[in-house]
């Protein structure tokens, strides 16, 4: 069996007959953070949703620490340790800052004070409703609440989208803090490819459904032809 926390192998998937995902084969390591980059429309979200169950899996094999998961639902598969952090960010407008982090948290690591400490924003409006933050402070909430569901993964799909630029560095940062202990695994998918590549040990690139580079984001951050040639976003900061 393999060490993978989570395999794709041969992916087909979408929505009802429409095929937007077409032959996707992945994998991550347990603690390792993945960037998942490319020009709108590509499939990423898609992906991350049929990661999560919420998107249709046509074909090929989705696996979680080995064993098989498509036909898992998606509250499964969040009980199993998936947690995800949609566009929509799905907070609850008339709960508390703290109603909204405490209401589904479960033991782990990641504790109340915990979160606080990476976004001390937060603490300053855990009193708030949810509906009188503002949308990067939103953005921190919708965050924190999957982090203290003390998820073994962590997807976040365009966690930067739309925000200013000093909460874009302050998300950022305190995104890259989340993975640096090598407890937490990540799939980032954002368009911001420059932050998305400082902050992950791994990229790929995708077009049209399809995987069309993989490889260390390191080296990928360092090649801005490629970059412009398949992303064409100039290395979007």
């Amino acid at each position: 069996m393999s060490g993978a926390l989570l395999e794709l192998d041969d992916v087909t998937a979408g929505y009802d007959r429409a095929v937007i995902l077409d032959g996707v084969s992945l994998s991550l390591q347990p603690g390792e953070s993945l960037a998942l980059l490319g020009r709108n429309g590509v499939g990423k979200s898609t992906l991350i949703a049929t990661i999560m169950g919420a998107a249709q899996l046509h074909g090929g094999k989705l696996r979680w620490k080995g064993y098989d998961m498509a036909t898992l639902p998606p509250h499964r598969r969040a009980a199993q340790g998936l947690g995800w952090v949609a566009q929509e960010r799905w907070i609850f407008p008339s709960l508390t800052v703290r109603e909204n982090l405490t209401v589904a948290a479960r033991r782990g690591p990641w504790t109340l004070e915990k979160v606080y400490a990476l976004f001390p924003r937060l603490r300053e409006r855990e009193r708030n409703m949810g509906n009188q933050l503002s949308g990067g402070e939103q953005q921190m909430l919708a965050i924190a609440r999957a982090l203290l569901l003390n998820p073994r993964l962590l997807l976040l799909d365009e966690p930067l989208e739309g925000l200013a630029p000093v909460i874009v560095e302050e998300l950022s940062h305190a995104i890259a803090d989340m993975t640096a202990s090598g407890d937490l695994a990540m799939i980032l998918v954002e368009q911001h490819a420059a932050q998305a590549l400082e902050m992950t040990c791994r990229a790929v690139i995708m077009d049209r459904g399809r995987i069309v580079h993989a490889g260390h984001s390191e080296a990928l951050l360092a090649d801005q032809a490629l970059l412009d040639s398949a992303i064409g976003l100039g290395l979007a900061h």
